[in-house]
């Protein structure tokens, strides 16, 4: 008897033995799913910089959003706007960097400038920037250098085919421009059209601005020295261009402007693209950056894809402007 019960005392030891064996590889398994399953799904951090909030920018920004989302990755946003207030800007950028964020997307010229100069090691991908060269962002448009690449909002023929259709289909003589003087990105824009102006026998005045309280009286101060507005991608005076509107309203003067969210806000027309597509263009270059495929330094800055002529069919008909068939225009309605 004494016999048997040992060996089935053996035989229980023996069975619990085997059974916490099993039960502590299923354990190691399980533990070893579970990191690999965190690797695939690795959640990346990404610093936001926006200098003020407009349509357009925000366009851009839901565009890289899409794009980063289509890539399979899964990512956790720090989304911060500066208001245009230069030295907030400058806060943003050095808190994203202390942040130690995987990425910066910084979405305007001056956005991009002050991150870029407080990382030279977290990859900055941009948006929104006019010529990134000038704005001494990169080293060339083909071989970014550094730490920096991104998508350019100017397509190369944007401002010269406006000029041109603003002389030979408007008969526009004089052109007024508000800008803020402080922004490079609207500093090169309005060179550019002084010279092809120029070219043409056109002439322009200008009246710039700090803040966006200081439009509507720079406009008005153009009164009787222009025949039409012209308004470029500047981020201070685009985020109160319902100033400009009224202005060109009263005076009966066309408002030509840099992008299709302003034309749909009351501006006459835009020759451009969808800011939406220069973001969804970035977000697949910090896609490239995140998975270790590329450095910002071998990714080159891109241009818009495509540019094409969008009319506000309320305005134009405000104007007594009759929009023709061989502009090839898509009309929006202003919206309510």
């Amino acid at each position: 008897m004494k016999s048997s019960m040992k060996k089935l005392s053996f035989l229980l030891i023996g069975l619990i033995l085997i059974l916490a064996a099993c039960g502590g590889g299923n354990d190691n398994t399980s533990e070893s799913k579970d990191k690999k399953d965190g690797e695939e799904t690795k959640t990346y951090k990404i610093g936001v910089t926006q200098i003020v909030e407009h349509p357009s920018l925000n366009a851009a920004y839901k565009g890289f959003q899409d794009a980063l989302k289509d890539e399979g990755l899964k990512v956790k946003y720090d989304y911060q706007i500066a208001q245009n207030d230069n030295s907030l800007n400058t806060q943003i950028a050095q808190n994203l960097a202390s942040a130690g964020v995987d990425l910066i997307f910084a979405n305007s010229t001056p956005s991009a400038q002050a991150a870029k100069n407080v990382t030279s090691d977290i990859p900055i991908v941009f948006t929104s920037v006019t010529d990134p060269v000038k704005a001494q962002l990169i080293d060339s448009i083909e071989s970014p250098g550094g730490n920096v690449t991104g998508t350019i909002d100017l397509h190369p023929d944007a401002i010269k085919t406006t000029v041109e259709f603003m002389k030979n289909e408007l008969n526009i003589e004089k052109i007024g421009m508000v800008y803020n003087a402080g922004e490079q990105n609207s500093v090169a824009q309005v060179n550019q059209v002084k010279e092809i102006a120029d070219s043409l026998g056109m002439k322009v005045e200008t009246a710039t601005v700090a803040q966006s309280s200081e439009i509507k009286q720079a406009a008005e101060s153009l009164i009787g020295k222009v025949d039409a507005f012209y308004i470029i991608t500047d981020n201070t005076v685009v985020s109160a261009l319902e100033s400009i509107v009224q202005v060109a309203e009263v005076n009966k003067l066309p408002l030509v402007v840099g992008e299709f969210d302003s034309v749909k806000r009351g501006g006459l027309l835009a020759f451009g693209f969808e800011y939406y597509d220069i973001g969804y263009q970035a977000g697949k270059m910090a896609a490239k950056i995140l998975r270790g495929e590329a450095t910002p330094a071998e990714i080159p800055a891109e241009y818009p894809a495509t540019l094409k002529l969008v009319v506000n069919k309320d305005t134009a008909e405000k104007l007594g402007i009759e929009i023709k068939d061989d502009w090839k225009a898509e009309l929006v309605e202003t919206e309510k």
